[in-house]
C-alpha cells in the first residue's frame, strides 16, 4: 500500500504576506489601467463561458507579464516554494496571467473547480490555484475564500498573504456584505498527473 508523505498538503498558505500594502495597491492601480469585464462562468469547446449572476458577480482584468513583472517574479518563487514544501508536483511553472478580481456588495463566486476534469483544453494541466488578498481586511465584509473540505474555511487571509490550493478542490466566494473585496487569482500548470 503506497501513502502520500506526511509533508503533504491541498491547502497552503504563505506564513506572512508576500506583498506589502503598497505593493498591494500597486497591483491594483495597475489592474484598473486594464480592460475590465464582468466575469463569465464555464466553457465548452474551448469557447468563452456565459454571463451567470446565479453563480458569479464580479468583474475581472488581466494583467500582462509585462506591467509588473516583478509581481511575477515574486509569486512564482512563492509558488515553487509552497509547492516543494506541500504538493510535490513536477514541473510546475506559470501558464496563465493573473486575473484580478473586485467583488462588490453582493458579489461572489459559487462553488467551482479551476481544472476541467476531463483536462480536454489542456495540457498544461492546471494543478495549483493561487489567491492573493489585495484588500485590508477591514475594507469588507463576507466575502470568505471556502473549500469543500473539512473545516471549510481557512483562516482570514492578511492584506498581501497569499493561499495556494489543488485546483480540483471545489470552493467558492461567499457574497460581500460590505465594502469591496479585490484579490489576485493565478494557475499554476504542468506536466499530466502520473
Amino acid at each position: 500500500m503506497i501513502f502520500e508523505p506526511k509533508w503533504k498538503a491541498l491547502i497552503a498558505h504563505t506564513n506572512a504576506p508576500i506583498f506589502t500594502p503598497q505593493q498591494c495597491q500597486d497591483i491594483i492601480n495597475a489592474a484598473h489601467q486594464q480592460k475590465s469585464e464582468e466575469a463569465k462562468v464555464g466553457s465548452k469547446e474551448g469557447k468563452q463561458g456565459n454571463y451567470n449572476t446565479k453563480m458569479r458577480i464580479t468583474t475581472i482584468s488581466w494583467i500582462p507579464f509585462t506591467v509588473l513583472p516583478d509581481m511575477y517574479k515574486i509569486i512564482e518563487r512563492s509558488m515553487l516554494q509552497v509547492n516543494g514544501n506541500h504538493f510535490g508536483y513536477e514541473g510546475m511553472g506559470i501558464t496563465e496571467l493573473a486575473q484580478f478580481t473586485e467583488y462588490p456588495k453582493g458579489g461572489f463566486y459559487d462553488w467551482h473547480m479551476d481544472a476541467e476534469v476531463n483536462c480536454r483544453f489542456e495540457p498544461p494541466v492546471r494543478k495549483i490555484s493561487m489567491t492573493i488578498l489585495l484588500s485590508d481586511p477591514s475594507e469588507f465584509v463576507g466575502g470568505d475564500l471556502e473549500f469543500m473540505t473539512e473545516g471549510n474555511k481557512p483562516p482570514q487571509l492578511l492584506q498581501g498573504q497569499a493561499i495556494f490550493f489543488c485546483s480540483l478542490i471545489r470552493h467558492r466566494v461567499a457574497k460581500v456584505k460590505k465594502g469591496i473585496r479585490r484579490s489576485l487569482v493565478m494557475w499554476f500548470g504542468g506536466p499530466p498527473f502520473k
